[in-house]
């Protein structure tokens, strides 16, 4: 994965998966998330104007580091990366997509859930992985023992992380950040109740915060 991305990522340690339609969500959810001190988002493609959030976002936040998730073929590789995506995300591990991030030189977060699709990932250049869905296929307890036999290999744990538990994670030194969704929660974006997104926001990145020994 590009260091400047990854360097992102580790920094911040929280990365919001969101769902939003269209450019205005995409925007105002950005402003909220920078307002909170979280300048990172990952904006998936499960609505019909992701790919314009994503757009909407690229070309008004520069500062943020917007990435695109839900990616599950090559074409929509290329419809994130024109739109101004700096990462890709996807819900599992597809040669393709991550054959066709390489070629734009855009970093990509497989998903993987088994030893096997981690020895899949490595073998395509992958060192980086989202584990997915992380509370589902056994949560901090399957990092550690996925960890074990592929020392080098870093993980972004997403689904089921939440404000209770992300510290467990993120207490495991082969995870860079964990992915979530409960500031960002769709209710919460539909209703445009952009002050209480920046309310959780700022209340995740403290949880977030490394801990002093």
């Amino acid at each position: 994965m590009s260091s400047a991305v990854l360097d992102s990522l580790a920094a911040h340690r929280l990365v919001p998966v969101v769902v939003v339609d269209g450019a205005d969500q995409g925007a105002r959810l950005a402003d909220a998330l920078v307002t909170g001190g979280l300048p990172v988002a990952e904006i998936t493609l499960r609505t019909a104007g992701g790919l314009d959030a994503i757009r909407a976002v690229a070309q008004t936040q520069s500062g943020v580091v917007v990435g695109a998730g839900t990616v599950t073929t090559a074409g929509q590789v290329d419809d994130v990366v024109a739109a101004g995506a700096r990462y890709i995300v996807s819900p599992g591990l597809s040669e393709a997509v991550v054959r066709r991030a390489q070629e734009h030189g855009v970093p990509v977060l497989p998903g993987v859930a088994t030893a096997t699709e981690i020895m899949r990932a490595l073998d395509l250049g992958v060192d980086v992985v989202k584990l997915f869905p992380a509370s589902v296929v056994g949560g901090p307890a399957a990092i550690r023992a996925l960890a074990a036999p592929f020392p080098g290999l870093r993980f972004v744990p997403t689904g089921g992380v939440s404000a209770q538990n992300l510290g467990e994670y993120l207490s495991l030194a082969p995870v860079v950040a964990v992915g979530g969704s409960w500031m960002v929660e769709k209710s919460l974006v539909t209703a445009g109740d952009w002050a209480e997104i920046t309310r959780r926001t700022v209340e995740a990145v403290a949880l977030a915060a490394p801990k002093e020994k």
